[in-house]
């Protein structure tokens, strides 16, 4: 396979989406059931003809053909061949053929999973989906061309950037690309009602575990990249309020009111404008993360282009796609109807705390990210903004919004009583007081606010739990019983309380690790000890090493508690011998949920070498409850009521919607 019929194959799948995206609209529109029923196929085409170019150029890497400049710029003969295929998207030109792929893979899901849907409705939102590809499939093939030759062909190519080489980097870009993309399914349902004014709940409902599966996989994404970079930078540290972190983290805060938001006008009929407009801010924000990371404007360890030409087209984009589906919800917006009436003191009106703290949240993270480059832009003056600013101010929302999120589900919906949720949590409350205080006294204290923090943490895990302890009625019925109501809740019931208690569990991580982490810088030789955690780490010898494409030297810890061996860690300096590129590969020990983090800085004089230790007590808990709140949402996902596809109640607005279509 040639890679000009890659490039074609690229060619043909636009030239589909453009027929995915205009005749059926314009069936839609004129009620011409044939030029409808042109969405799935061109659809379904589109997608071969993807796959066929990601094939084509996955096959490029895996036989070292050299002659595609993209191959030789991110591939070498000694690359091991699982480095090779995640090399395909290790640069701009094919991270972006991969983004299509997943825009295809979830396109071609929506085809098969909505043949219940109104055909004039489907027709629409198939009909957004090829629009948004168009947009796409030009961007690559007018200024991206993953199958750009290179002529001479080079004996040998240029290897994949270093810090790309690493497990956590084959997941972290498709899982975060699956959320990135999954929401322009919620965007497309959102823009499809406003085109056919058909803005009741009924759209929220098909809409909802799209929205659920993508807000699942974007939080996959962020976990497996946070990992990614503690594991393989070695600064020691899982979050740096990098720029392209704050790229993926605003869609998920966004998509997260978004989920909330949709159960409030399911339930309720309430809330349509925060729904509609949370479905575009949703996407808009992947969108922004995609110009962030592709447009050259940002300077990061994970940053794609640097070719200002390439951010103009991706603006280009975003001012058609997020202008226009503003544009039209301002149209739209004054026919939304108020729906459902309720207390300020309701679920609903916990709801929207949690959409407010979350949006305001977002916006924060957007102007910390988005401030320095205008500034430089308009007057030349460069500034950082860092982890202090972010800190700070995100941390200030998010308080009230640990103390909130545990009344949510215990109030009533329309009207609640905050004294009753109390009465129903205060036992949740004190013991999560009492495990605060107890912990804090176990790792020998801190900052005194940190006690908050923790009972925060716990308060949500607790809460949670008692959500599910109520709800099955162990307070009023027989143990038996409650089991049996327990084992016969819905499983939306077990995926919010999991996704609950998960982020209980990572704000215990976050909290913990903030307040009870030690950092040792020392000069060490051959024989020398330093104490960590009450871990006793010794530097036993240095020796060198060979990788397939790397030489390192490496350095052998022995760990030891009270005298008792505990095992051993190996830190190492790697060398890429193509980019004469210098790496740190951290050695890392587990103990529970506790981390020995150990991670070699410069050789000194007379044989030492610099050695940084870390003791990071909980650091786990931060991936295991990211990792419980993405198992909620598939629990969530597998309920009948929001599983893809399964028949639903319908409201008048379809019948009417179904009447229209025929």
């Amino acid at each position: 396979m040639t890679p000009e019929l890659g490039q074609l194959a690229l060619i043909l799948a636009m030239l589909l989406a453009l027929a995915q995206s205009i005749l059926p609209l314009v069936g839609a529109w004129r009620g011409n059931r044939a030029l409808m029923a042109v969405a799935r196929p061109a659809a379904a085409g589109q997608a071969v003809f993807v796959a066929m170019a990601f094939g084509i150029l996955a096959w490029a890497f895996l036989r070292f053909d050299f002659s595609v400049q993209y191959v030789a710029d991110n591939s070498n003969l000694a690359l091991p061949w699982y480095y090779r295929f995640a090399a395909v998207w290790g640069a701009h030109e094919g991270s972006l053929l991969l983004w299509i792929l997943i825009l295809n893979l979830w396109t071609m899901a929506l085809v098969t999973f909505s043949q219940k849907l109104p055909e004039v409705f489907a027709s629409r939102v198939i009909a957004v989906m090829g629009l948004i590809a168009v947009g796409f499939l030009a961007f690559i093939i007018f200024t991206s061309n993953p199958f750009g030759r290179l002529l001479p062909m080079p004996g040998d190519g240029a290897d994949l950037n270093p810090v790309l080489q690493d497990p956590g980097m084959t997941m972290h870009p498709p899982m975060l690309y699956m959320g990135y993309v999954g929401f322009s399914v919620a965007f497309a349902f959102s823009i499809a009602a406003l085109l056919g004014g058909e803005l009741e709940q009924a759209w929220v409902r098909w809409a909802r575990p799209w929205t659920n599966l993508a807000w699942a996989f974007l939080t996959c994404g962020i976990v497996a990249g946070s990992w990614w970079a503690y594991a393989e930078l070695g600064w020691g540290g899982w979050w740096f309020w990098d720029p392209v972190e704050n790229a993926s983290f605003m869609p998920w805060l966004a998509g997260t009111a978004l989920l909330h938001s949709a159960l409030v006008m399911e339930k309720r009929e309430a809330l349509k404008i925060w729904t509609v407009l949370l479905a575009i801010l949703a996407f808009s924000l992947s969108l922004l993360g995609t110009f962030l990371v592709r447009s050259g404007v940002l300077t990061s360890v994970h940053a794609f282009a640097t070719d200002p030409s390439r951010g103009i087209f991706i603006l280009g984009i975003l001012t058609i796609f997020i202008g226009g589906a503003f544009t039209l919800f301002a149209f739209r917006a004054p026919a939304l109807k108020s729906g459902g009436l309720f207390a300020p003191i309701s679920r609903e009106g916990a709801l929207v705390l949690n959409n407010l703290i979350l949006t305001v949240s977002a916006a924060t993270v957007l102007v910390g990210t988005l401030y320095p480059l205008l500034l430089e832009t308009l007057t030349g003056d460069k500034i950082s903004v860092g982890p202090p600013f972010f800190n700070l101010t995100f941390g200030l929302l998010m308080a009230p919004l640990l103390i909130a999120l545990p009344f949510g589900p215990m109030l009533a919906w329309k009207r609640g009583d905050l004294l009753g949720a109390f009465q129903r949590l205060y036992v949740a409350a004190g013991l999560a007081l009492v495990a605060a205080v107890i912990l804090f006294y176990v790792q020998h204290g801190g900052p005194v606010l940190a006690v908050f923090g923790l009972a925060a943490g716990f308060f949500i895990v607790f809460g949670a739990l008692a959500d599910l302890w109520y709800r099955a009625g162990f307070n009023k019925v027989s143990t038996s019983v409650a089991f049996q109501r327990l084992a016969g809740l819905p499983r939306s019931a077990f995926g919010t309380a999991l996704a609950h208690l998960g982020f209980g569990v990572t704000v215990l991580g976050i909290v913990a690790v903030t307040t009870f982490e030690t950092e040792t810088v020392t000069e060490m030789k051959p024989g020398m000890a330093v104490e960590a955690g009450g871990y006793t780490v010794t530097f036993d010898r240095m020796m060198a090493a060979k990788g397939p494409n790397f030489t390192e030297d490496r350095a052998h810890f022995t760990l030891s508690k009270g005298g008792v061996d505990m095992g051993e860690v190996w830190s190492s300096k790697r060398l890429y011998t193509a980019r004469r590129m210098p790496t740190t590969e951290a050695g890392i020990r587990s103990f529970g949920t506790s981390q020995l983090y150990v991670s070699l800085g410069d050789p000194m004089a007379e044989g030492g070498i610099v050695v940084r230790v870390w003791w990071k007590p909980f650091i786990l808990c931060i991936w295991i409850g990211a990792l419980v709140m993405m198992a909620g949402g598939f629990v969530s996902l597998s309920d009948r009521r929001l599983r893809v596809g399964a028949p639903t109640r319908r409201t008048k607005s379809v019948k009417v919607a179904l009447e229209a279509a025929e």
